[in-house]
């Protein structure tokens, strides 16, 4: 199968050179000089450009993030909040957690208890 794919591609890839426009294609510039004509005025020479402004460079997000403060309670609250009430059964320990994140305002999914699911309610 691949052989005919082949052969087929090289006939058709064959056939190009010889269908050769007798006209230049309009986007070319024999094309374009031809139809401006005489009886319109050359267009002017192109003026340079001035060179733009060196801006600054753009920071990256990580960098950027680091400039705005941390908007996520500290470790040692994280830690706190996770130690108390062991004693509890999961699905209601993990209850008692999303109570204290919500507390402090921040969402927290209950079948995790990575600390990267908790995150800041938009409201």
């Amino acid at each position: 199968m691949r052989d005919a794919i082949a052969r087929t591609l090289s006939w058709v890839l064959a056939l190009l050179p010889r269908a050769r426009r007798a006209k230049p294609g309009r986007h070319t510039a024999k094309f374009l000089l031809r139809r401006r004509g005489s009886d319109r005025q050359p267009t002017p020479p192109l003026q340079p450009t001035p060179a733009p402004l060196r801006q600054p460079a753009p920071e990256s997000a990580s960098a950027a993030a680091w400039r705005t403060p941390w908007r996520a309670p500290s470790a040692e609250t994280v830690r706190k909040i996770f130690e108390q009430r062991p004693d509890l059964p999961y699905l209601q320990r993990e209850r008692w957690r999303a109570a204290a994140f919500a507390e402090l305002g921040l969402d927290y999914d209950h079948p995790t208890t990575n600390i990267t699911p908790v995150r800041r309610v938009t409201t």
